[in-house]
């Protein structure tokens, strides 16, 4: 099962070419640029875990690139997503999100239904990785 958060998630995965465009763009508006990864990708999970700072005074794609490089080769089997904030005042948060990297294999999530008082249903989800292994483990 395909995880599909943040923009461009419903299509192919982006090359190093594509992403480097894609920062260009955020740079020439200001952006800043982050770099996360996590090994829990549920949907209501927003807070991944930061590599490194943001890089709000960087104007080259390529340090971006780099720092992403280090990221892929420290947690080359975890979701790692760059984030662009927009720092302006009146915005001041995330204005783009896109994963740049996948586990080789994703196991997708389960349903769990739950019955409540007076016959209401109650549904969630949870992943399959962290069913099979704890927070740091899972691929």
């Amino acid at each position: 099962m395909r995880i599909t958060q943040g923009t461009f998630s419903f299509l192919p995965d982006l090359s190093d070419a594509q992403i480097v465009k894609q920062i260009d763009c955020c740079l020439a508006k200001g952006w800043a640029i982050g770099i996360e990864y996590t090994d829990d990708p549920h949907p209501r999970n927003t807070y991944w875990e930061m590599f490194g700072n943001p890089m709000f005074d960087i104007g080259d794609a390529a340090g971006v690139m780099l720092e992403l490089k280090s990221c892929r080769k420290s947690f080359p089997s975890h979701y790692i997503r760059l984030t662009a904030f927009d720092s302006t005042h009146g915005t001041e948060s995330v204005v783009l999100s896109f994963i740049v990297n996948r586990p080789a294999a994703e196991p997708g999530f389960r349903l769990i239904r739950t019955e409540e008082p007076g016959r209401t249903l109650r549904y969630s989800i949870e992943s399959y990785s962290v069913q099979r292994a704890s927070e740091g483990q899972r691929y």
